[in-house]
């Protein structure tokens, strides 16, 4: 006859709720355990926001590491290894540290040593935290990771974990899907969870290009910039980042999740069919890539007469080298060049009190059933 009592047993995790006693403030050993059984934090939820990532300085080696690891990713260029790799190894990161090294120098945060995206991360990570704390008490903890580069995703999974993180909910800073952002950030999410001994429940956030409250803050931020003018735009150019066509035909559905952005954010406007046009920007490689492209598409513009122009970024929740240097510098030089004369470029929401609270009434409802709320 087998023994029950095995049966029976249950394991003494965190989510059993056993009694603990307390050595320190959120850590004790269980009541029933040995004296050699490991410390067991106090069982917390995470709230774990991710971002695409920065090089940790923009001098050669610096800019090669973070570009070998975002250019290796085959969710980003998914061409077969030996085809790509020695073209990336042996030309690109030649001589691409140094192009780029010097993009980011010419927007680096030089008084705190980081790129600009990694202090706005910083600041709606603590913003976040402030009021998640004031909702849900010290039950609740929220940090941030980069898809590449540092913080890496396994290390904040490492110490939420170590911390007493049983649950993760993950958050991609994407508004809008795309295999290139979305999903290689809940890949590397799915990675570190591998390596967890106990392993904790996972969520992930579903792409928010649609949600209301995403939708009024882009909407408000583009209200103040025009209330800020005594001459209006003639055009919105709402730029999202590009990908290859190839990805659409291959069933991406970041295209139109983009196309959906620019009509609603239309529509919280009251504005008129016309007065926001989308583009895509940072083209790299030879293949044809989502259009029409920004660059391009600023100088027709200015050659069809247009002379007061805005440019809108709804794919980035944080400033980056991809909008303060391409888009404020190299995609208004291509506009003025063009014959185009007054150029505005209304930032991203970044750590506005309209996008934190969109943020946030995010992260409250994909963590419903987990906090009782």
């Amino acid at each position: 006859m087998k023994d029950t009592a095995m049966l029976d047993a249950k394991p003494h995790s965190q989510s059993a709720r056993c009694p603990v006693h307390m050595d320190q403030p959120g850590e004790g050993r269980l009541a029933h355990a040995g004296a050699d059984h490991p410390p067991v934090p106090q069982a917390k939820i995470g709230v774990l926001l991710a971002n695409l990532g920065t090089p940790d300085n923009y001098d050669y080696w610096s800019m090669r590491r973070y570009l070998n690891e975002f250019l290796s990713d085959k969710r980003v260029i998914d061409y077969p290894a030996w085809k790509w790799q020695p073209l990336l190894q042996l030309i690109i990161l030649t001589k691409r540290p140094f192009t780029s090294g010097a993009n980011y120098k010419s927007i680096w945060n030089h008084d705190k040593g980081e790129s600009p995206l990694m202090t706005i991360t910083k600041d709606q990570t603590a913003k976040l935290a402030e009021v998640i704390a004031a909702r849900f008490g010290d039950d609740v903890m929220v940090d941030f990771c980069m898809r590449y580069g540092n913080p890496s995703t396994k290390s904040k999974v490492d110490a939420m974990v170590a911390a007493g993180g049983e649950k993760i909910l993950f958050f991609p800073l994407y508004p809008h899907y795309a295999g290139a952002t979305s999903a290689t950030a809940c890949d590397q999410f799915f990675r570190a969870l591998m390596e967890q001994k106990m392993q904790p429940a996972a969520r992930t956030v579903a792409p928010y290009f649609d949600h209301p409250s995403y939708i009024k803050a882009l909407a408000a931020s583009v209200q103040r910039a025009y209330d800020a003018m005594e001459e209006k735009p003639e055009v919105l150019v709402a730029s999202y980042h590009g990908m290859p066509k190839r990805y659409l035909l291959e069933g991406d559905p970041y295209h139109c999740q983009c196309q959906k952005t620019t009509r609603l954010l239309r529509e919280e406007l009251g504005w008129e069919e016309g007065k926001i046009q989308t583009t895509f920007q940072s083209v790299f490689g030879s293949e044809e890539w989502l259009r029409p492209y920004t660059v391009d598409h600023v100088a027709d513009l200015a050659k069809q007469g247009v002379k007061r122009l805005a440019v809108i970024a709804p794919a980035f929740s944080a400033d980056c080298i991809e909008t303060l240097e391409e888009i404020n510098e190299e995609i208004c030089e291509s506009f003025e060049e063009a014959g185009g004369e007054h150029f505005t470029y209304i930032p991203c929401l970044n750590d506005d009190d309209a996008h934190i609270a969109a943020l946030n009434e995010i992260i409250e409802s994909n963590l419903k059933g987990w906090t009782g709320g």
